[in-house]
């Protein structure tokens, strides 16, 4: 168990459990970073008195550094500023922010041979080739946060040295929008889209789920995290989000993993591990838990699973193409440019009609990223 962490993305979702979690295990907390809500930002700074605070909008930090002149946290800005969290000496890097800006600092501190919990999903959902590469040559631990991937990787504790592993069945809410037609889904509104029935999550990641699109992502993700066929990983939709995920092995017998559907059990797990200790999180009433059931996805309604399960299958850079069109197209959703349906159209066209090389570098990945950011553009 650490006794210090560093945290990109602290005033997301994510990263405020992270401090609740750290509050609760009385961890010393080396750094903070926000993208620009500094008001946030400087409570954290405030309560943690951490020596380092990151604020990725430069006039932003500039006004932090001013309301928090009065302490001796040291402030900086941009991609400079969450490599040198990269390198400031703490036990642990959580990477809770959201979107491909995560993926350059996850990289620096894999080079600066820190363990990496992750909840970035772009980490290996963009750059998962590179980023298990330098995983393997710098002897680091990547831990998932992700509820589902710390499923798996908790149950993979269990299995013997060579797994003999079948399949992972990765579970799935099924969103706020399970069993629709898409017919009925052709007027959905973003406040009905961010309506999500379990779990309390950021905007950008409750409208990746009410598309599927998070679930998509997770496969991408389950397939480099745990070296895995895609093939091999099932979609399975349990509504009342207990089981987490679940391993399959060869003679058909299958470990789950349950607990409420509430964040900061994985996290702890992956500040704590190998280690388990008190949780924050009330257990499972088994009294009034009266079933769990569970349902095929539906990839023909929700394209954008479809859609990643094809660029997986295409390999190179079609999982960060994918990806790249849905950070634009669930963004512009968002902001009521486009349809609900149009984003599972935008991703899948993208991954369909572009065409990329495989990645050498991480230039290599950014110019894929920007690539189907572009394709999304021009065809709304």
């Amino acid at each position: 168990m650490v006794h210090n962490l560093s945290i990109l993305g602290s005033t997301g979702s994510i990263g405020t459990q992270t401090l609740e979690v750290a509050r609760k295990l009385n961890l010393k907390v080396n750094a903070v970073s926000a993208y620009s809500s500094i008001e946030l930002l400087e409570e954290q700074i405030r309560e943690f008195r951490p020596a380092l605070a990151v604020v990725f909008d430069e006039k932003k930090a500039a006004e932090l550094k001013t309301n928090i002149a009065d302490t001796d946290t040291k402030v900086l800005s941009g991609m400079d500023g969450l490599f040198e969290i990269c390198h400031d000496g703490s036990e642990l890097l959580v990477n809770a922010v959201v979107g491909m800006v995560g993926l350059a600092p996850t990289m620096e501190a894999i080079k600066a041979k820190k363990n990496i919990a992750f909840a970035n999903k772009e980490t290996l959902v963009a750059g998962g080739e590179l980023v298990m590469k330098a995983v393997r040559e710098n002897g680091v631990k990547l831990l998932p946060v992700d509820s589902e991937h710390s499923a798996i990787f908790q149950c993979l504790q269990a299995a013997p040295p060579d797994k003999k592993l079948k399949k992972i069945l990765l579970t799935a809410s099924g969103g706020p929008f399970f069993g629709k037609t898409t017919d009925e889904l052709r007027d959905v509104t973003v406040e009905q889209a961010l309506n999500h029935p379990n779990w309390e999550m950021g905007s950008k990641i409750t409208i990746d789920s009410a598309t599927m699109m998070n679930k998509g992502l997770e496969i991408i993700e389950a397939a480099w995290l745990f070296d895995t066929d895609p093939d091999d990983i099932e979609v399975v939709v349990h509504r009342e989000s207990i089981i987490h995920s679940m391993v399959e092995f060869t003679d058909h017998s299958i470990l789950a993993q349950l607990g409420m559907p509430d964040m900061r059990i994985p996290i702890q797990y992956a500040i704590t591990y190998p280690e388990r200790v008190p949780s924050l999180v009330p257990e499972i009433n088994w009294k009034t838990l009266s079933k769990m059931t569970f349902y095929s996805a539906d990839d023909v309604t929700f394209k954008c699973l479809a859609a990643c399960k094809k660029a997986m299958k295409k390999g190179g850079l079609y999982p960060a193409v994918a990806n790249g069109a849905n950070e634009v197209a669930n963004r512009l959703f968002r902001d009521k440019k486009i349809s609900f349906l149009d984003i599972g159209e935008l991703v899948s066209s993208a991954v369909d009609e572009l065409t990329v090389e495989p990645a050498s570098t991480l230039d290599d990945v950014f110019a894929a990223d920007r690539l189907a950011r572009e394709f999304v553009y021009k065809h709304i």
